[in-house]
């Protein structure tokens, strides 16, 4: 296998492993009934939420790192969309997304009582669109990649 072809493998695997795990994220959450499972869920996703970001580093790195070794990939606009895709990506991904779940955090900790606060249910709504755009990104990066239509 080349230099090229197994930086290529690498890429895909950090694709898979970073959204993959992040695809997941948002289904834990979900399922909390309880203030208590809310508070588990939350601590998975810490847990969780270290794959996607070895995963996004590394995907920049080797995309990178594939552009440089073929610098034809910068007069692609598949290749060219796909980086201004993934900053967009980045923005959600530590910008919003985070301060949003950091807010369920600190509504969990101030809770007493096993019910489900009613402002963690509109936080975690509010989250929602965001979750939703990130993925579509994510899908819309893995069909530039594989079908390369521009």
């Amino acid at each position: 296998m080349t230099l090229y072809g197994t930086i290529v493998l690498i890429h895909i695997i950090a694709a898979i492993v970073g959204l993959g795990a992040s695809f997941a994220m948002p289904v834990v959450t979900k399922f909390a009934k309880t203030a208590a499972q809310a508070r588990y869920a939350l601590e998975v996703n810490a847990k969780i939420e270290t794959l996607p970001k070895i995963g996004s580093l590394t995907l920049l790195a080797t995309g990178l790192l594939l552009g440089y070794l073929n610098s034809a990939l910068f007069s692609e606009v598949w290749y060219i969309s796909s980086l201004v895709i993934y900053v967009l990506a980045q923005i959600l991904v530590i910008g919003i997304i985070p301060k949003k779940q950091k807010q369920m955090s600190e509504i969990l900790a101030s809770h007493e009582g096993d019910e489900l606060p009613d402002s963690y249910r509109t936080v975690d709504k509010q989250l929602d669109p965001y979750v939703y755009l990130l993925h579509g990104l994510a899908v819309v990066l893995i069909v530039l990649m594989v079908v390369k239509p521009f």
